[in-house]
C-alpha cells in the first residue's frame, strides 16, 4: 500500500509497499453501532411468565364470564343461566439463537483483548431486536375487528382507520393529533381502561407530531410544549413510542402504508424461558465457542384492547 498523500510525478513514496516507512495504526475503539429501538417489553405484560418459568410449555389463561343482567319483576321465577368462558392458550413455540467462535492464535495476537465480549454484546442486543420484530410482525393482525378499518368504534362505527390492502389514512400534521385522539375514543368504546395506554409510531409520523401546532402543553403530559422541548411524551392517554419496526403493506392506491398500533399491556402478553448465553472450549478446534440462546412465546390475549391505524404520510 502506497502513501494516501497526493505526491508529484518521479517523488519517492516512502510509505510504499515495499519500504513500509509509514505505518497502518488501528484504533483501539471500535466503531460504534447503531440498533433499532424496541418497544415490545413497553407494550406487553409479563403476567403469566412466572408460572411457565420452570417447567412446561403452556399455560391455560382462564377468562371471566359475562353475565346477563336482566330487568326484574316483583314475584318473578328467576331463571339461572350457565356462564362459560373460554380459555386462552399461551405457548411457548419461539426460539431466537446465536452462535460465534474464536481462535486461539487470534486472541493472543490480536490487541482488542475483550473483543469477543463486545461481539456477545452486538449479539444480545440484536437478539433483543429480533423478538421485537417478531412480535411487531405478528400481532397487529389480531386486534378486534371494531378497532380496525375505515368503520372503527364499537359504538360509533364511523371513525375511519384504514382498510388493509384497500384505502388507508393520509396523515399530515395538521390531522395527526386528532387521528391519536380518534384512537383513544376506539379504545373508550370498548370499555377499556385509560390508565397505561400505549401507541407505537413510525419516524415519519413523529415528525408530523413535532412540527404540527403542538401548542396546549396538557396534550403532552407535562408544563413544557412538545414542540418546545422536542420530547416525545403523551398525547391524550396514549404514552407514544417510535419503531423503525412496525410493518408496512401497499394499499390500493400503492401507497407505502404503516400499521401503526395503539392499545393497552393487557392487549398482549409475553413470556420468556430460557436465556441462556454461555461459553465453552472448541472440541475441534483450538478455541472457544460463544452461543446465546432465548426461548419464548406471546399472545393477544385481549383483542379489544389492541388496535390498529393503517396509515401514511400525506
Amino acid at each position: 500500500m502506497g502513501s494516501v498523500y497526493p505526491e508529484a510525478s518521479g517523488i519517492r513514496d516512502i510509505g510504499s509497499s515495499t519500504m513500509k516507512y509509514i505505518p497502518t495504526i488501528y484504533s483501539g475503539k471500535m466503531l460504534v453501532k447503531y440498533y433499532t429501538a424496541t418497544v415490545f417489553g413497553a407494550i406487553a405484560n409479563t403476567d403469566y411468565e412466572g408460572e411457565i418459568k420452570a417447567q412446561g410449555d403452556t399455560v391455560e389463561i382462564r377468562a371471566l364470564p359475562d353475565i346477563t343482567i336482566n330487568t326484574h319483576y316483583k314475584g318473578q321465577n328467576l331463571t339461572y343461566e350457565q356462564p362459560e368462558a373460554t380459555a386462552v392458550t399461551l405457548t411457548i413455540d419461539k426460539g431466537k439463537s446465536w452462535s460465534f467462535a474464536t481462535n486461539i492464535v487470534d486472541d493472543g495476537q490480536t490487541d482488542l483483548k475483550d473483543y469477543h465480549e463486545k461481539w456477545s454484546g452486538v449479539a444480545a442486543k440484536q437478539m433483543k431486536i429480533a423478538i421485537d420484530s417478531d412480535v411487531l410482525s405478528n400481532i397487529y393482525d389480531d386486534a378486534d375487528s371494531s378497532n380496525y378499518g375505515n368503520s372503527a368504534g364499537a359504538i360509533s362505527g364511523d371513525i375511519a382507520l384504514g382498510a388493509d390492502g384497500g384505502t388507508s389514512v393520509a396523515l399530515a400534521k395538521t390531522d395527526v393529533i386528532d387521528k391519536i385522539v380518534e384512537c383513544g375514543q376506539v379504545l373508550t368504546e370498548q370499555d377499556v381502561p385509560e390508565e397505561g395506554r400505549w401507541m407505537v409510531i413510525p419516524a415519519w409520523m413523529c415528525s408530523l407530531i413535532l412540527t404540527s401546532d403542538l401548542k396546549d402543553a396538557s396534550l403532552s403530559g407535562d408544563g413544557t410544549s412538545m414542540l418546545r422541548n422536542g420530547r416525545l411524551g403523551m398525547i391524550d392517554t396514549f404514552t407514544l413510542y417510535k419503531s423503525n419496526q412496525l410493518p408496512t403493506t401497499a394499499d390500493g392506491s400503492a401507497n407505502t402504508c404503516t400499521f401503526i398500533m395503539f392499545g393497552t399491556r393487557d392487549a398482549v402478553t409475553f413470556a420468556t424461558q430460557i436465556v441462556e448465553n454461555e461459553n465453552l472450549k472448541n472440541p475441534n478446534a483450538f478455541g472457544t465457542l460463544f452461543r446465546g440462546l432465548q426461548v419464548y412465546g406471546f399472545k393477544t390475549i385481549k383483542p379489544e384492547a389492541l388496535g390498529i391505524l393503517y396509515a401514511h404520510k400525506a
